[in-house]
């Protein structure tokens, strides 16, 4: 995983995440894990089951926004969170999926990390730096 998350990146109720890869969509993935990896360590977490996070947007920024939100969503809802990710993400036509390998989180058998109560638009970047891709987002805690 290359990612990085930087707490002081912002207010204290904020966590700046930042995914890095060779594509866009390696890139998304990375950010996707270490807001995974913020709600509870990844090393705890099972490879048990799959999951589909699929996304619509009117832009790169909001398809990034709104895949990330869909996968926030079932971790609220389903509690599942995702040890794996890979990421296909169209930017001609605004649309992306993510195929993600986990399981649902469960405070008796995995550590408590950050409650991520929203993705926002704040400090939001996807860029190219020369052969990589960095995909920056703040999350809302």
């Amino acid at each position: 995983m290359s990612g990085y998350c930087y707490p002081e990146g912002g207010p204290p109720a904020d966590l700046l995440v930042e995914g890095r890869g060779m594509t866009l969509g390696e890139a998304i993935s990375n950010a996707g894990l270490a807001m995974f990896n913020s709600i509870t360590p990844l090393e705890g977490i099972n490879e048990k089951e799959k999951f589909v996070v699929e996304a619509k947007g009117f832009d790169e920024m909001s398809l990034l926004f709104n895949l990330l939100d869909e996968m926030l969503y079932l971790n609220d809802v389903e509690g599942l969170v995702a040890k794996k990710i890979a990421v296909e993400f169209d930017t001609l036509k605004l649309i992306a999926k993510a195929e993600c390998i986990g399981e649902r989180f469960t405070a008796l058998t995995h550590k408590v990390g950050i409650a991520v109560k929203a993705v926002t638009y704040h400090m939001m970047e996807i860029k190219k730096v020369n052969d990589f891709w960095i995909v920056r987002v703040v999350f809302d805690t």
